[in-house]
């Protein structure tokens, strides 16, 4: 037998060998690298601040002139003239209206007349009585015509008397058509023009008069909101002083110039709102305060010594449960339960649940989960009040 290999088969064995060898390769060139660790996950935190805060009570009220008064027309007649500017400032006793005075001075003259006849009435009775007395005793004339003319006295003296009254009421109601204002202050517009029938079956109104300073302003509190400043005014010595440094708040922001104390509180609670009506009262110098502006009082009830304050942002609300997310010392998350107090500008105190120095997330809530390691970023501060006008100025722009 020859040892000579047979050519046909080792041709194809270095085809096999060469066919693997390519397959090979190509499945080295399908295989993908493995992919690299996402980084973490960056989120913006800021420390738990420890600090006193002023705790305050916020109401929201309407302010009302000091004393408004309604000016009516108490005759009748037609209005002959307004003496006023509208929105003015009169002093007490300045002339508003003039009602025609031509019928009631009229009734005046008919008046003073009806007393004179009645006042020679009662001279002719005195004097009829003067003369029987003495004819009596001589008995010249009877004990009758003297009783007679004794009464007929009487009769004279009472219609002098109702004459008199007469007149006083006729001279009052002619005083009444020079409508002047019974105090000092601002003067509305007129509800009535000259030449109008006012006063015929009832007191026409005509306009209102406010004094504006100092100004009132009247809030409804809840009981809870009361019985807060009562206990804390329970635990001052008797005699202490009312409410006093009350802040406004005016619609525009600003703040009312001058502080105010408290005026009048009602009795009683309003069944029908559950509040207590209590009025403070402002100076307003400058009358920059109007009947009937919005605003809201500020009374500070107490300061919370070593409170803890957190952003408004980094609490998340869930069903009345408020949480925050917390970063440890190898900043991973954990989500906890806190208790939270009031707010105090853009920050909210809390009562339980943290402790001072401790991280909380401001930033980034949304793509966190509890156990979650994250790279954790210093906070931006919160723009200033003066910053975030002049952003918005040049927004507008």
């Amino acid at each position: 037998m020859s040892m000579v290999p047979d050519r046909r088969w080792t041709a194809i064995g270095t085809a096999t060998l060469a066919a693997a060898i390519v397959a090979a390769a190509l499945n080295s060139a399908c295989e993908k690298p493995a992919p690299a660790a996402p980084p973490p996950t960056e989120v913006y935190v800021t420390s738990v601040v420890q600090k006193d805060v002023p705790v305050y009570l916020d109401m929201v009220g309407q302010t009302q002139g000091y004393q408004d008064v309604e000016i009516r027309a108490r005759v009748e007649g037609f209005l002959q003239s307004m003496d006023y500017q509208e929105g003015s400032f009169v002093q007490k006793g300045a002339l508003l209206y003039v009602i025609d005075p031509k019928e009631l001075q009229a009734a005046l003259s008919q008046s003073k007349a009806d007393q004179a006849t009645a006042q020679a009435r009662l001279e002719k009775a005195t004097n009829d009585v003067n003369r029987y007395t003495p004819l009596v005793a001589k008995q010249a004339v009877s004990r009758q015509e003297l009783d007679d003319a004794k009464a007929a006295q009487d009769a004279a003296r009472s219609q002098v008397d109702a004459a008199k009254a007469g007149v006083d009421k006729a001279t009052l109601d002619l005083g009444y058509t020079r409508v002047t204002s019974p105090i000092a202050g601002l003067a509305g517009t007129t509800l009535v023009k000259p030449g109008n029938l006012v006063g015929r079956g009832q007191n026409t109104l005509l306009t209102t008069v406010s004094q504006i300073d100092p100004m009132l302003f009247r809030v409804g509190l809840t009981e809870a909101d009361y019985l807060k400043i009562a206990k804390r005014n329970q635990s001052r010595a008797a005699g202490a002083p009312k409410v006093t440094g009350i802040e406004l708040t005016l619609s525009d922001g600003t703040v009312h110039p001058q502080t105010g104390t408290v005026n009048t509180v009602d009795r009683a609670v309003d069944p029908a709102t559950g509040t207590l009506g209590v009025q403070f009262a402002f100076p307003n110098p400058d009358h920059v305060l109007r009947p009937g502006q919005f605003g809201r009082a500020r009374v500070l009830l107490e300061t919370k010594t070593g409170a803890l304050l957190v952003p408004q942002r980094a609490v998340q609300e869930l069903q009345n449960l408020y949480s925050v997310a917390i970063i440890d010392a190898s900043n991973k998350v954990g989500f906890r339960n806190v208790k939270v107090g009031q707010r105090v500008g853009s920050d909210w105190v809390i009562e339980d649940g943290l402790k001072p120095g401790e991280r909380v997330v401001v930033e980034g809530l949304q793509r966190i989960r509890d156990g979650m390691t994250v790279e954790a970023k210093p906070a931006p501060a919160a723009p200033t009040a003066a910053a975030a006008v002049v952003q918005t100025a040049g927004e507008a722009k």
